[in-house]
């Protein structure tokens, strides 16, 4: 039997080496930060094209679903009634979060470029407008 580092000679599973969980960790964070800039570079649209007619389903909807389709009590759809109104908050303040985190991004960039260079950049960030516009669920 082949033992693996004195970690494993005391008893210890493999996984609890911190070099493994760094490893991971390390795997995990470059995956999320390739997803993210992936995202922010106009892979969300590509792959969540919305049409007119496709729009998410409001609070109501969805609401009404769940008390159709689960059988809800009068109480128990009042609760989910307040986790989705809780949720819609949540996702809302994290969305002017990011808007904030952005707007402070474009501010630093034109901090460091000439003025020549801040019209192209701006030219160039009207024309990705579009695309990295963030979708909202405002009333949802």
């Amino acid at each position: 039997m082949m033992v693996v580092g004195k970690a494993a000679s005391e008893g210890e599973a493999p996984w609890q080496n911190p070099r493994i969980l760094s490893t991971l960790f390390l795997v995990f964070l470059a995956g999320a930060a390739s997803g993210a800039l992936s995202m922010q570079f106009g892979l969300h649209d590509k792959l969540h094209r919305v049409t007119a007619a496709s729009h998410e389903p409001t609070r109501d909807a969805v609401l009404q679903k769940f008390k159709t389709e689960l059988d809800l009590s009068g109480d128990q759809s009042q609760r989910i009634a307040l986790v989705l109104d809780d949720y819609r908050m949540y996702y809302q303040s994290l969305q002017d979060q990011f808007d904030d985190l952005r707007s402070t991004g474009r501010t630093r960039i034109l901090q460091i470029l000439n003025p020549d260079q801040r019209d192209k950049f701006e030219k160039m960030m009207t024309e990705l407008a579009p695309q990295l516009a963030p979708t909202t669920n405002s009333g949802k």
